[in-house]
């Protein structure tokens, strides 16, 4: 194949600005895992650059010693975890039917779903409807409350509707149910588009922090993101949260412990992407082309 001039010129410019965008998406990623391994006067001096300056784990010592930051990543494993199960179900459980022609007002309840994409209650009429459930600080509320996404119900019918309908009349007069055309025939060729939603509702739950500080208030119960909310905001508490040793608080300052918490906050989602990658990419185009 004859790549012409101006073809190599394109591809060098593109591989130039890409090169750049890359740099500018994963140096905060080092510069966060060196500061954290760094010493405090280095991160106070802003010495650090690319590698950790008077490299020392007090920050990790003291972090992994503290039991606040285990009880945080339970509850932060159990919210997305289960969160993201019942995000899914709760989805397919909406797309299927909305994808069959044969649903009687399909196109209102359409409507209606998404309607509330562009207008909903608000934020303080949200909450008062929670409290007066007697929702509020229970970590099952950010389970139930944010069970299901509009867009991904709308993505995932449009996927579905793409999928040839000659599978289902195939399985229909061999005498297969709607249920079992969906859990033998659709979720087994929905594995790339499950997966894609699956991430996006992860990472959304992983790094959800404002409800949960809304909701929740007993100490045991908030997510890793608020506990290092709280640990970025009341900077002093810094020497009660480590292990209560003045020789070891004058080891790290408040920046390295923060880093620290980042670091160990964002590798579960890190270990997960890998393995959802090669899903991932195939689903990128997910409900983009129907037929």
């Amino acid at each position: 194949m004859i790549i012409s001039r101006g073809e190599k010129i394109f591809l060098a410019i593109n591989n130039v600005i890409l090169g750049i965008f890359s740099v500018l998406v994963i140096y905060p990623f080092i510069y966060v895992l060196a500061a954290s391994l760094s010493s405090p006067d280095a991160v106070r001096n802003a010495s650090v650059w690319l590698f950790p300056r008077d490299a020392t784990l007090s920050a990790y010592i003291d972090l992994l010693s503290n039991k606040d930051i285990w009880i945080a990543y339970w509850n932060t494993i159990y919210i997305a975890g289960v969160g993201t199960l019942v995000n899914l179900v709760l989805t397919v459980c909406g797309a299927y039917p909305l994808s069959k022609q044969r649903l009687k007002g399909r196109t209102f309840i359409s409507f209606m779903i998404t309607f509330t994409m562009w207008f909903q209650a608000g934020m303080i009429p949200f909450y008062l409807n929670l409290r007066d459930l007697n929702l509020l600080n229970k970590r099952e509320t950010l389970i139930i409350a944010f069970g299901i996404a509009t867009f991904n119900v709308i993505i995932l019918r449009t996927f579905f509707q793409s999928l040839p309908v000659s599978l289902e009349e195939s399985a229909k007069i061999d005498g297969a149910s709607d249920l079992q055309v969906l859990l033998r025939i659709y979720l087994p060729l929905s594995k790339a588009a499950l997966a894609t939603i699956g991430l996006f509702y992860l990472v959304n739950r992983w790094n959800g922090y404002f409800w949960a500080m809304l909701i929740l208030r007993n100490k045991e119960d908030i997510p890793l993101q608020v506990f290092l909310r709280k640990i970025i905001i009341e900077m002093t508490m810094l020497e009660n949260a480590a292990s209560g040793s003045a020789d070891r608080a004058a080891d790290y300052s408040a920046e390295t412990f923060v880093y620290a918490t980042i670091v160990v906050s964002i590798i579960p989602v890190i270990l997960v992407y890998p393995v959802l990658q090669k899903y991932f990419v195939k689903g990128v185009m997910l409900g983009s082309v129907k037929g």
